[in-house]
């Protein structure tokens, strides 16, 4: 009997959802109410449990499709209906997933290593790390390899306890999403299998294969002029078809005409022989290319502009003073400059809510909620995490998730959704001691605030010089959506509700 698999309700006023991750796969047996899939909205993220025990079958949703409420997302042979399993692949999907299906009934069957779900947008990632090598026992979630997207690492874990027979992928190469990574054999039939294994990763880096390509695909490669090692096989194994020699043949031609692209690199001046002997050269991490890439477009695109202004910030640190202990008590967080800060450019946004604003082609989408990245700096380079619906929230919620997208940020546990959708940045390079800077736009959006130092300086205050703690503060927006009195009004906005908090409690 085939049961279907639909979009539950998502909530009120909520229609659609992107389908975040599958946890199973086609021909995998799973239990009533065991998670299949996880569907992200705009507010919340959905878990779809099994309707029923069985067999899933074909999956009509792949990660990163939309779907509406009620959409199909796949369909399940239920366990009295188990003969129907292994037709579940051929349902316009890979074969590669079929020995796991094995596996679920024989415990000594191989179990393929795949990529696991990468994040929205993201169809490839470098191996990084393989953290076990052919031969060697592991158990099952033990972290086998990592790899590297533009945005953080992923890390992939064991689907079965057992041996690690071949390694498909080695360090530096690039897995498309859904590829095979690895084999493990599993139970008893991993001790046999460990000793054979071992010349795997030579063959593997040779691209030899043991099986036989498509008559049609060897026909052409002929005629072509090219070796299986230049072509990327699609079928099962690995096997080349027509269509993979035909892909290799246009993507040969293409590179020629994509060099001259890439003509204005960076190109290093002249270095002596002594200087480049003490010189190191390390690859950028894809992390760091795509933070070049991502701020280079932004300059290229956007009109952007920089206005400053400076806050006072007597009341902001004697308000915080005055109940820092006691907010620590109740909230079980420390209450920092962030909070107001946040809390001030989304009353600021509310009054030019150009600022929180994107460009979409010829439209503007003025955004109705404030969805707040904040610059973290990591070990490997600049990350934002988001706080969606900063608006809504109040000043503990605000300091307890920008602590937790911090610590997740220093140890590179981010997932790609908690960085997406931000509406606005705040940047903050007085931690560092930076007194005055320029930050760049974050696109699509249309504003972010640098904050600076706090420093002592003689201000006029009442027709005397007072010292007074000091910060300069920095709006960069995108002029072709933002106009100058719009970027001075909401800097003012934030100088005022700063250097009288009380203004935030009354919405002035």
């Amino acid at each position: 009997m085939t049961t279907e698999v639909r979009v539950p309700t998502l909530g009120e006023s909520v229609t659609e959802a992107t389908v975040a991750t599958w946890f199973k796969k086609p021909g995998d047996s799973v239990n009533a109410d065991e998670m299949l899939c996880e569907l992200e909205t705009d507010k919340v993220t959905v878990e779809v449990p099994s309707p029923a025990a069985g067999t899933l079958g074909e999956i009509v949703a792949a990660e990163g499709d939309t779907v509406g409420v009620d959409a199909l997302l796949a369909t399940l042979t239920e366990a009295n209906g188990a003969a129907a399993a292994p037709a579940a692949p051929s349902a316009g999907k890979p074969a590669a997933p079929a020995p796991a299906a094995a596996s679920s009934g024989d415990d000594s069957a191989p179990v393929p290593v795949m990529v696991p779900a990468l994040g929205e947008s993201v169809s490839e990632a470098p191996v990084s790390s393989w953290f076990k090598k052919v031969g060697d026992t592991v158990a099952q979630d033990e972290m086998l390899c990592e790899l590297e997207t533009d945005k953080v690492s992923v890390e992939v874990p064991a689907p079965a306890a057992g041996v690690l027979t071949e390694i498909m992928a080695a360090e530096g190469a690039t897995v498309q999403a859904s590829s095979q990574l690895g084999v493990i054999a599993s139970g008893a039939a991993g001790a046999a299998a460990a000793p054979a294994a071992a010349p795997a990763p030579a063959a593997a880096a040779t691209g030899s294969k043991d099986v036989a390509n498509a008559p049609s695909a060897e026909k052409a490669m002929a005629e072509a002029g090219i070796s299986a090692d230049q072509v990327t096989g699609s079928g099962r194994d690995g096997r080349i078809m027509k269509e993979d020699v035909a892909a290799a043949v246009a993507a040969a031609k293409a590179a020629p005409a994509a060099a001259p692209a890439q003509a204005p690199a960076q190109v290093r001046g002249p270095v002596t022989a002594d200087d480049a002997a003490r010189e190191e050269r390390v690859k950028m991490t894809r992390l760091r290319q795509t933070i070049a890439k991502r701020l280079k477009d932004s300059q290229n695109t956007a009109a952007m502009l920089t206005t400053y202004n400076e806050v006072d910030m007597t009341e902001v640190m004697a308000l915080r003073n005055e109940y820092k202990d006691l907010f620590l008590k109740k909230h079980g967080v420390k209450l920092g400059f962030m909070s107001f800060f946040t809390k001030a450019c989304c009353h600021a946004l509310k009054e030019v809510p150009e600022v929180n604003a994107e460009i979409d082609g010829t439209d503007i989408v003025y955004k109705n909620y404030v969805h707040m990245g904040i610059a973290a700096g990591t070990p490997t380079g600049l990350v934002v995490p988001v706080i969606r619906d900063a608006d809504a929230m109040s000043f503990a919620t605000i300091e307890k998730a920008i602590a937790e997208k911090g610590a997740r940020a220093r140890d590179g546990k981010l997932s790609m959704a908690e960085m997406q959708g931000g509406t606005f940045t705040i940047s903050n390079g007085g931690v560092y001691g930076s007194l005055m800077s320029s930050p760049i736009l974050n696109p699509p959006q249309s504003g972010i605030l640098g904050m600076h130092k706090i420093q002592d300086r003689p201000m006029a205050v009442g027709g005397k010089v007072e010292i007074r703690p000091m910060m300069y503060l920095a709006l960069s927006y995108d002029h072709r959506i933002v106009d100058g009195k719009g970027a001075v009004t909401f800097l003012v906005r934030v100088k005022e509700a700063l250097e009288d908090p009380r203004r935030l409690l009354m919405d002035l």
